[in-house]
């Protein structure tokens, strides 16, 4: 979609991202009675991370029904565990059936949002050109900026090199031999997907992970006429899968120990398919399962002990020409290098480009780790929310249901809003967080998280960040997130107006100096 050089470019909310989050947001503003609003995408389709992932076996490991909105559901999903195709081509039909299209400006990438306190609005400069907007909802997600670690001698590697999240479907693999650098969700899809193809594989693995099996299966044509002519049925299914994750929730946050027999299982679906035992001791992990997020796959161990597949139970360190060199010496000649090593979730490079009302970005802000308030809210940042902020993540069942959850929250913000202080004018309302509030929410937040296996577990996992905090998953049911974001506490925050003395950036001292 092409923006119109005439349109209005002055909106009440922008939402910048076109993934779950975004098209969510979009979806509840519309609900809301809410027309005045764009989605700012710098791609040129919608998807997120669903469109970015296109490798090959790339998959949801949360069971379909669950992995969709509650207020969009799919009767027609073909498997329980569903693939990236169908997954985004859901997410094209939430944008037709709720009349998204018109909202979207696709090939948007916002490159700064500065907030302006004279006129109590976001000034947003995109790809092709500014927007103004009274709010701001970043629905940029966690899994969209891909991560390549800096190996020395990388640049100077004669073959091809991509990360999954950038797959090269112009690159044939066919009769190569292909390296694929890290053990996480995405390679555990990669391998066993390419195994076949090319002549020779080598895995390198600097920590196992915990493997469970897929029970995957196609989902009957008799079960989507049902849910088609009974769509109560669809909910009740979808309830049943979020009530008995629910209940695991405990052994996370609780009783790590009790993850003893999952542990058990685990190992019983290595031995199934690893028979050698070497290479079964270097795939089992020494950590607590749980402690990585626990990865789903019937194929990833049968595809490890096929005669074209090496593993390199250590870290890709180095590279000299085409050798690529282990941390622990290995070498190993490569055509191609794939790398499944994860994306910038504690370090979101759109931190980078947003600037709050004393002139500081939130990367800058949150240099000794993210902190919100209720995972949406920013000191210093005002009429600024995030979908999937910090503490927000979940590491065993669907983030739509953490996402549907920030739509409420986002929802009475905005109606909070309009009471404070209407639309338009100065007598516009501004609110910003309280530094006590967010300080007094993540204390709770990490009180919890202390104990949780995601702390305790043994490992060094994306969940924490340099400091080794742990400001990514949220260490409690969906149902309790779901309560702590039902309203918008105005006790929490502080409310101001527009253009009122005193609320001045770096915007406005711009403004005085050239006068």
């Amino acid at each position: 979609m092409v923006t119109d050089l005439r349109e209005r470019r002055q909106v009440r909310v922008a939402v910048v991202g076109s993934g779950f989050g975004g098209l969510g947001a979009a979806v509840r503003l519309r609900r809301e009675g809410i027309t005045d609003f764009v989605v700012l995408e710098r791609a040129d389709t919608v998807g997120g991370t669903w469109r970015d992932n296109s490798y090959p076996g790339c998959a949801c490991d949360v069971p379909s029904h669950l992995y969709s909105f509650s207020f969009a559901p799919n009767p027609d999903w073909p498997r329980t565990f569903s693939g990236q195709r169908h997954i985004r081509a859901y997410l094209e039909h939430v944008a037709d059936t709720f009349g998204l299209r018109p909202h979207l400006r696709l090939g948007h990438e916002v490159r700064l949002m500065r907030w302006d306190a004279d006129a109590a609005h976001w000034e947003i400069e995109t790809s092709q050109g500014v927007f103004t907007a009274e709010v701001v909802v970043s629905a940029t997600g966690a899994l969209s900026d891909p991560r390549i670690p800096e190996i020395p001698g990388l640049d100077g590697f004669p073959g091809k090199v991509f990360h999954s999240a950038r797959w090269d479907h112009g690159y044939d693999l066919r009769g190569r031999r292909v390296a694929v650098v890290g053990t996480g969700a995405s390679a555990i899809q990669i391998v066993p997907a390419i195994q076949p193809e090319v002549a020779r594989l080598t895995l390198f693995q600097r920590t196992p992970p915990w493997v469970m099996p897929r029970v995957d299966r196609a989902i009957s044509g008799a079960e989507r006429a049902l849910h088609r002519a009974l769509p109560f049925t669809g909910a009740v299914r979808r309830q049943m899968l979020w009530g008995i994750r629910e209940l695991q929730v405990q052994a996370f946050t609780k009783r790590p120990n009790e993850l003893g027999l999952v542990e058990s299982l685990a190992k019983a679906n290595i031995a199934r398919a690893i028979k050698d035992p070497a290479l079964r001791a270097r795939l089992t992990p020494s950590y607590r399962i749980g402690c990585k997020r626990i990865l789903l796959s019937s194929t990833y161990y049968p595809a490890l002990a096929r005669p074209n597949v090496d593993l390199v139970a250590s870290g890709l360190a180095e590279v000299r020409g085409s050798t690529l060199v282990a941390a622990d010496g290995t070498e190993t000649e490569a055509d191609a290098v794939v790398f499944g090593t994860g994306f910038h979730v504690t370090d979101m490079p759109i931190a980078e480009r947003v600037v709050g009302k004393h002139g500081i970005t939130l990367a800058e802000s949150w240099k000794d780790g993210m902190a919100s308030l209720r995972g949406a809210t920013a000191v210093g940042f005002p009429n600024w929310m995030t979908i999937v902020g910090p503490n927000t993540g979940l590491g065993n069942s669907s983030m739509i249901l953490m996402i549907e959850a920030q739509l409420s929250y986002l929802a009475d913000y905005l109606r909070q809003l309009d009471g404070l202080g209407g639309r338009g004018g100065t007598g516009r309302a501004v609110l910003t967080p309280r530094p006590a509030a967010v300080d007094a929410w993540n204390r709770r937040v990490q009180e919890r998280m202390r104990r949780t296996v995601w702390n305790t577990g043994g490992c060094t996992s994306w969940y924490l960040d340099a400091g080794g905090r742990n400001t990514t998953i949220w260490p409690g049911t969906t149902g309790e997130f779901r309560r702590a974001t039902r309203r918008v506490d105005l006790a929490e925050y502080e409310v101001g107006r527009a253009g009122v003395p005193g609320q001045r950036t770096a915007t406005t001292r711009k403004k005085e100096t050239a006068r």
